[in-house]
């Protein structure tokens, strides 16, 4: 595969990539019970930024203690507490040649009830839709809470920063918080976060100005599902207001735009067919697409389907059972399942750090 674009540097945003094969957000449950990130995670980044040059991005972090509500044991970044943990990992992965994204993110109507109630929290989205029947119904966010929660976007880009992390990516996927308010199966507002496709690009347009007013453009990317039926998504046709969210990404020069594929459905394989040709068109930088690929899939994509533009391949349960994923697609070596069973055991090393090195890796790292 030497030959392959896969492993031609890129420049994304402030950080030049040696390849163009990123570490996908996954939520893994390894945080403290306070939403503290732990040891036990500096080990788990730690592995998978071994070949120098990658491109990471880190699990769903809460940007407040308001946003959460859904996840157990899943960190935070808006407590001093939390940076100087982050700023352990990251110290880490950079010792190790390599990069790491910050995905902020806030739960939305896709909170649960028995955690908010834990928490002390009001489950609250864009309108009182719920996901189901068996959800909880959401409050409906004042005008005042929607800026403030802009804000807290903003506060926790500027506290990664601090953590060390080399950027953020907005969270605007998998119908949690931001992509309720994008998307009008979840938005039915009649103010000026809703009613039309330029109101439901409000709340996400402010919270990228703000990111970008507060740590720069080249520290800030934005993932997008816009095919995705996960938690009740999905709009009959999702394609003029999501170009009309790339239109406005676009023109604010962001690091790089993160596509989630149709087939994938939050953590699931699905068989569709809806693509994303129309996002491509509407950018011009570093785009990452996530899609269930295979390396074969993915170095397709990247040489062949898509020459004229900067595609980076984003990997996620391959990365999991496979921490030294870049240099086995290199070398052309065979790739290790990952056990679905572990995925999500809260504090436990196993499934998490437990995935072997393959032998020519390690051999390599000895001469």
């Amino acid at each position: 595969m030497s030959e392959t674009r896969l492993f031609k540097p890129l420049r994304i945003g402030d950080v030049e990539v040696k390849h163009r094969i990123a570490m996908a957000p996954l939520t893994r449950l390894r945080g403290t019970s306070q939403f503290m990130p732990t040891p036990l995670m500096k080990e788990y980044y730690s592995q998978r930024a071994s070949i120098p040059g990658t491109l990471i991005i880190s699990e769903g972090t809460y940007v407040s203690p308001s946003a959460v509500g859904s996840f157990t044991n899943t960190p935070g970044i808006w407590s001093e507490e939390q940076i100087a943990a982050w700023k352990i990992i990251t110290d880490e992965v950079h010792r190790k040649g390599s990069f790491i994204f910050c995905q902020i993110c806030g739960m939305g109507r896709a909170a649960k009830t028995e955690e908010a109630k834990r928490r002390g929290i009001e489950i609250v989205g864009p309108s009182p839709i719920p996901i189901d029947q068996d959800s909880p119904v959401p409050r409906p966010m004042t005008i005042e809470e929607i800026k403030k929660s802009v804000q807290e976007f903003a506060t926790a880009s500027e506290n990664a920063v601090k953590a060390g992390f080399d950027g953020v990516e907005i969270h605007g996927a998998n119908g949690y918080l931001v992509d309720q308010f994008i998307q009008d199966v979840s938005n039915q507002r009649d103010d000026a976060y809703g009613g039309s496709v330029e109101n439901r690009s409000r709340y996400v347009d402010e919270i990228m100005k703000a990111a970008v007013n507060a740590i720069g453009a080249g520290r800030v990317g934005l993932r997008l599902s816009p095919w995705s039926s996960f938690q009740a998504m999905k709009m009959e046709d999702p394609i003029p207001q999501f170009s009309d969210v790339i239109i406005k990404a676009a023109q604010l020069n962001l690091a790089y735009l993160h596509l989630v594929e149709s087939r994938i459905n939050g953590s699931d394989d699905v068989e569709s067919s809806e693509r994303l040709d129309f996002a491509y068109k509407l950018w011009d930088g570093p785009i990452l697409v996530a899609g269930g690929y295979k390396s074969a899939d993915a170095q397709r994509l990247v040489d062949e389907e898509y020459p004229d533009k900067d595609i980076v391949v984003v990997f996620g349960r391959l990365f999991v059972s496979n921490p030294d994923l870049v240099y086995r697609i290199k070398e052309g070596l065979e790739l290790s399942a990952h056990e679905r069973g572990t995925l999500y055991t809260i504090g436990s090393p196993v499934g998490h750090v437990d995935y072997p090195f393959s032998a020519k890796y390690l051999a390599s790292q000895s001469v």
